[in-house]
């Protein structure tokens, strides 16, 4: 087998990984009845970090980087809060 036919299998291969992973996702999603508000509240508070989170990785001022970092510690204990 060249080196070609040797990556299209470890494609298909991590393809295949992925397909098992979302199944067992969607299977364990299925189990679990969990408020929707709940859900969207969480949901906007770890894309609201995800954001902070790359402007701090972008690499910004001294003083700048002290809000980001209180903002996405004050956005960690309000997710703990609601993941209790």
């Amino acid at each position: 087998m060249g080196d070609g036919a040797e990556g299209l299998v470890d494609a298909e291969a991590r393809i295949q990984d992925r397909l098992d992973e979302l199944e067992q996702a969607r299977r364990f999603s299925r189990r679990v009845v969990r408020d929707p508000e709940l859900e969207q509240r969480l949901q906007s508070l770890r894309l609201a970090r995800t954001d902070l989170q790359r402007q701090i990785d972008g690499g910004a001022r001294a003083w700048r980087l002290e809000q980001l970092t209180r903002a996405v510690a004050e956005l960690d204990r309000r997710i703990a809060e609601l993941t209790v």
